[in-house]
């Protein structure tokens, strides 16, 4: 493994949290890279992981997208594939039971289309961000058992229809566990008496649309642990009992304040189990200001998040059955981060600034994806 050390300023900062910066591969020959769409700069991410077969993502804000000149250029020419931040999750799409609105939806994919990018759909069950007639809390509902069942088998399959065809992953189920590595107390869990809502939404979603991918997708599972090996039990599960799961998402929401986890590892752990993996939702996090929520507090930190960016996107290469890296959103003015992380505040998590100017941790993932020629090449299927 060839190793590349950002600067001195650096160096200090990865000492502090015992971190290393490397690069996969050598340099490529300049005349062994394929020309990059014309549209899309040749120094862009999206066209530097084209060679390996790398799916470059970000989440997109709906509201941003066609309205902000600057964001929708860059989510245009800097990914290979997107995301649907808010507009595919079941309180967007059927806020009142029985009435589909796909709009914002629809204008993603068609975006996506226009601009030669494959579409993440996110997500078909969740405990989180349900339309209020079918639960307020995730954990409670009116309806009965019975209902619970027929109205996530309908979602299933009404959804997955309405994209069949245009939809390269669909995150089926997501965030089943708790830290702790327990099931959460859904009402999806209530409903079935167990979990095995999960096999049967990944039998739904395979009926609905055969050639969709279907991921189980859930943040922590970077790090080996009680989370983690709850997973892998439940997919090595459901794979003995055929039930068609094609791969799994690392969400891959990271701390400076904590140590980087054996990614690599747990990547390949997964794998190992005839299944394809992701970076589905990543960003990276340090202590900032109060009065300023993307400033960080130690002038070193930029150095740390760089170091996790790089490292991260190299497990992702050097794992063949890795097929996208998705930072969830680019731009911090539109991170979710500072307003969830307040105690303390932390912020300043994505690779592009409030402006939208490129972040060093842009610049490390342009570096390293320059440098991975020698990575596996993957299969989208």
């Amino acid at each position: 493994m060839r190793r590349l050390w950002i600067s001195v300023s650096a160096l200090s900062a990865l000492a502090l949290l015992g971190g290393q910066l490397s690069f996969a591969g050598s340099t490529p020959a300049a005349a062994s890279k394929p020309s990059p769409p014309q549209a899309y700069p040749a120094d862009s991410l999206r066209a530097l992981a084209a060679p390996i077969g790398l799916r470059i993502g970000t989440a997109v804000n709906a509201d941003q997208l066609g309205v902000n000149e600057a964001y929708t250029k860059i989510t245009a020419e800097q990914f290979s594939s997107v995301t649907a931040e808010n507009v595919m999750k079941w309180s967007e799409v059927e806020p009142t039971r029985g009435t589909y609105t796909w709009e914002k939806a629809d204008q993603l994919v068609a975006f996506a289309k226009k601009n030669k990018q494959l579409v993440r759909g996110h997500t078909l069950l969740w405990h989180n961000q349900l339309p209020a007639w079918l639960s307020s809390d995730g954990n409670t509902t009116t309806l009965s058992d019975a209902e619970v069942k027929a109205v996530l088998k309908r979602h299933i399959f009404n959804q997955m229809r309405h994209f069949k065809g245009d939809i390269w992953q669909w995150d089926v189920v997501n965030e089943a566990f708790d830290d702790n590595g327990q099931p959460r107390q859904t009402i999806w869990y209530k409903a079935w008496g167990g979990t095995g809502y999960i096999a049967d939404a990944f039998r739904w979603a395979r009926e609905a649309d055969p050639k969709a991918l279907l991921f189980y997708n859930d943040y922590n599972l970077e790090f080996t642990g009680v989370k983690s090996d709850a997973v892998y039990a439940l997919v090595r599960s459901l794979k003995a009992q055929r039930v068609p799961i094609d791969g799994v998402g690392f969400q891959g929401h990271l701390s400076t304040q904590y140590g980087y986890p054996d990614l690599q590892n747990n990547l390949e752990r997964f794998a190992a189990l005839g299944l394809k993996v992701a970076l589905t939702e990543v960003d990276v996090r340090t202590e900032t200001k109060p009065d300023a929520v993307n400033t960080p507090v130690n002038p070193l930190a930029p150095y740390a998040q760089e170091s996790y960016w790089s490292r991260t996107l190299q497990a992702c290469l050097a794992v063949k059955a890795c097929i996208s890296f998705t930072p969830w959103g680019f731009g911090d003015a539109y991170s979710w981060v500072p307003g969830w992380f307040t105690n303390p505040q932390e912020g300043a998590a994505l690779i592009y600034d409030e402006q939208l100017n490129p972040k060093g941790s842009y610049d490390v993932l342009q570096q390293a994806l320059t440098l991975a020629a020698g990575a596996p090449q993957r299969s989208h299927r």
